[in-house]
């Protein structure tokens, strides 16, 4: 019974168009691939023209363009170059900042505070006349600086604004549906670049930690935007995945 049932299951996103903004690796390519299989076409964006162009005959995807998504001129560019509506956006452009106060470097923190402030505000600013009434818009966040440390600064003020934006951004978007994914580690080729010769001790502790007794990878999180892209009743709330990091003590 339950296997027929699976078997006649619809594609979640048949028919529907789907943008990625920092689609070309990560945790946007590994979205773009799910939302495929789901029916949906996607068009990918990245900085990078040749990696963005391997993903893009992987995927098959209806279109793809390279450019600097906090480039306001490009991404209006972008936006207007579109053929037609699409119902999703998906914007997973970007990387943290983490450095002390006095070791600063001023023009990457400013860099990271417009990828992940101002880019889903100058995405937003486009969505009308864009995504089609009860599509959606999908930011990617964090949950890492939730807890204050030194360093974590720069990182703290999206982890503090960003829900706050989206929450206002439904209302002000609405019926075009706008939510945030707040992750946590998420073991994907930033994290390597990030940790460097970290990064496996850093596996091998959350894999013992966390509660789900493994990392989280990005086939976790492409599931949960795909779903929030789906469920039409999900509006101007933060999801946050973790593995269950949040619960453990502090420490």
């Amino acid at each position: 019974m339950a296997t027929t049932a699976a078997a006649r299951r619809e594609p979640a996103l048949a028919g529907q168009t789907v943008v990625v903004i920092g689609g070309s690796a990560g945790i946007g390519l590994e979205t773009a691939r799910l939302a495929r299989a789901e029916g949906a076409d996607v068009i990918v964006t990245g900085r990078d023209p040749d990696r963005l162009a391997r993903a893009a005959g992987e995927l098959g995807a209806a279109g793809s363009a390279a450019f600097d998504a906090t480039d306001p001129a490009a991404l209006d560019r972008f936006f207007r170059e579109l053929p037609g509506p699409v119902d999703h956006v998906m914007i997973t452009a970007g990387r943290p900042y983490y450095g002390l106060l006095a070791e600063m470097d001023v023009a990457e923190a400013r860099r990271s505070f417009d990828e992940h402030m101002w880019l889903p505000i100058n995405v937003a600013r486009h969505a009308t006349g864009t995504v089609r009434p009860g599509g959606s818009l999908l930011f990617m966040g964090g949950t890492g600086a939730r807890r204050p440390a030194p360093g974590l600064v720069v990182a703290a003020m999206g982890t503090a604004a960003l829900p706050a934006m989206t929450a206002g951004l439904a209302l002000e978007l609405a019926p075009i549906r706008v939510n945030i994914i707040a992750a946590g580690f998420v073991d994907t080729p930033l994290s390597a670049q990030l940790l460097g010769d970290r990064l496996d001790e850093r596996r091998a502790q959350l894999a013992a930690a966390l509660p789900i007794r493994r990392v989280v990878g990005p086939a976790d999180v492409a599931a949960l935007a795909v779903h929030l892209m789906a469920n039409t009743a999900l509006t101007g709330a933060t999801y946050d995945i973790d593995g269950g990091q949040q619960v453990l003590p502090a420490g």
